[in-house]
């Protein structure tokens, strides 16, 4: 290595050692919330908590500031730590180590690898709370991205930078959706943030959802449920943050995040034990002011672009509880899952007709967008009539376009069910919904 590469490389570690240490002592622990007398700090900087007791060293964030009171939130356990303990201020916030070297790796709510591979070699360090980019230098989204997933491709095309969210009770199929996904998916890159999901759904998802194909072009952060709410929600950062590492080397990355509403509930935890006042239906405001703040930051940028998938935990199946309706209105679409079609067995289970993609029309040639648009038709004039069909009220002849939605029926639900393990081409799939549609489409817009 080239002496000068050397001295730039050890200049840049001296240059981030903060050689005055500002100390504190905690002096209350209050459930997730542990008080103390300084050290001076800022908002974010991470402390290190000397809990001889304990652990020996727990990290926490400064997440509140009252008179000369310093409120922290623990990254771990808080098992350990006694009133007098030391709180060592570390001069930084949270820093992500990126490099190519991520790839096939999995990562904690802090960006350190926990999968048992040994350290990652990183010549950068990327913050986790950064801004989004600037709207006026974002690129405008007119290129598709495809997903190898039929109903999303032909019904619902997504653009490179584009995001969705995918909202669904539980047990409706959205671990399986995201992994489907990063399978199939032709961008360049998976980075996948599991937050808040179950500890025995994290190797499901890797081993039976994702697999060895997708792991090896794949960054997973993930973040189970029983951590503490801090560490579920700068897990969220994380990810967003290795996302833009390789957005920012002139890639196309696929986020696959699941799910805003673990997030939110986070944030929610945390506001409350710092005293915020309950907003919505226990929500603080401090959640419905990081929500944008988080999202914004992916999409397109002046190179590179970043799409991504959300998935939004409906409770009750409710599509206008806080967190649905305010998600929904930040991104570029959503592609609502229905209970009714699980139940039935039809996977993936999207209700394309509840479903929509905003920026469809401007990343599909005009002809798909026609054939779309017919077999959305179709499907709609088929669930309007479906009890009259069923009970055998309608009698055919009576109406044509009903006729023809009776006709089609059987041929657009195989074309919507999919397996899990099985690849959708555009080509192919555009092809199908062409011959149902009774249309054509030109092969210069069946190109992925």
């Amino acid at each position: 290595m080239p002496v000068e590469t050397l001295i730039t490389k050890y200049r840049e570690v001296a240059e981030r050692v903060d050689t005055i240490k500002y100390v504190g002592h905690v002096s209350k622990v209050q459930g997730l919330l542990i008080e103390s007398r300084g050290p001076v700090g800022i908002i974010g900087e991470i402390c290190r908590i000397e809990a001889p007791k304990g652990p020996g060293v727990i990290l926490a964030e400064v997440v509140g500031l009252r008179d000369q009171t310093v409120q922290l939130m623990a990254y771990q356990e808080t098992d350990g730590i006694e009133v007098g303990n030391r709180v060592v201020a570390s001069g930084s916030t949270l820093e992500v180590p990126v490099s190519m070297a991520l790839l096939g790796r999995i990562l904690d709510s802090q960006g350190k690898p926990c999968d048992g591979k040994g350290g990652i070699k990183a010549g950068q360090y990327y913050p986790a709370m950064a801004q989004a980019p600037d709207p006026l230098k974002r690129k405008r989204v007119t290129q598709r991205v495809c997903t190898g997933i039929r109903a999303i491709d032909g019904l619902l095309a997504v653009g490179r930078g584009q995001r969705l969210g995918i909202f669904a009770g539980s047990g409706v199929g959205k671990s399986t959706l995201l992994g489907m996904i990063a399978r199939n998916t032709n961008a360049d890159v998976n980075v996948v943030a599991l937050i808040g999901e179950r500890g025995r759904e994290v190797n499901d998802f890797i081993e039976n959802d994702l697999g060895s194909e997708g792991l090896a072009r794949s960054v997973i952060v993930v973040t189970p449920s029983n951590s503490p709410p801090l560490a579920r929600l700068r897990g969220a950062y994380v990810a967003t943050a290795v996302a833009e590492y390789f957005r920012d080397q002139d890639l196309d990355v696929m986020f696959l995040f699941d799910s805003v509403t673990r997030f939110a509930r986070a944030q929610r935890e945390i506001g409350l034990a710092i005293g915020e006042p309950p907003a919505t239906r226990g929500y603080t405001p401090s959640m419905f002011d990081q929500m944008p703040k988080l999202l914004e930051r992916c999409g397109t940028a002046e190179k590179g672009t970043i799409t991504g998938f959300y998935t939004v935990l409906v409770d009750g199946d409710d599509m206008d509880e806080p967190v649905a309706d305010t998600v929904r209105g930040i991104l570029d679409g959503h592609i609502v899952l229905s209970r009714s079609l699980a139940k039935a067995y039809h996977y993936p289970a999207i209700d394309v007709l509840a479903s929509v993609s905003r920026l469809a029309p401007i990343v599909s040639g005009p002809l798909s967008n026609k054939a779309a648009g017919a077999l959305r038709r179709i499907m709609a004039v088929y669930a309007a009539n479906e009890d009259l069909i069923n009970v055998g009220a309608y009698h055919t002849g009576s109406n044509p376009a009903i006729d023809e939605a009776i006709m089609k029926h059987r041929a657009i639900e195989e074309f919507l069910v999919q397996e899990v393990d099985e690849t959708a081409p555009i080509a192919e799939t555009l092809k199908v919904m062409a011959g149902i549609s009774g249309s054509t489409i030109p092969d210069e817009e069946m190109q992925e």
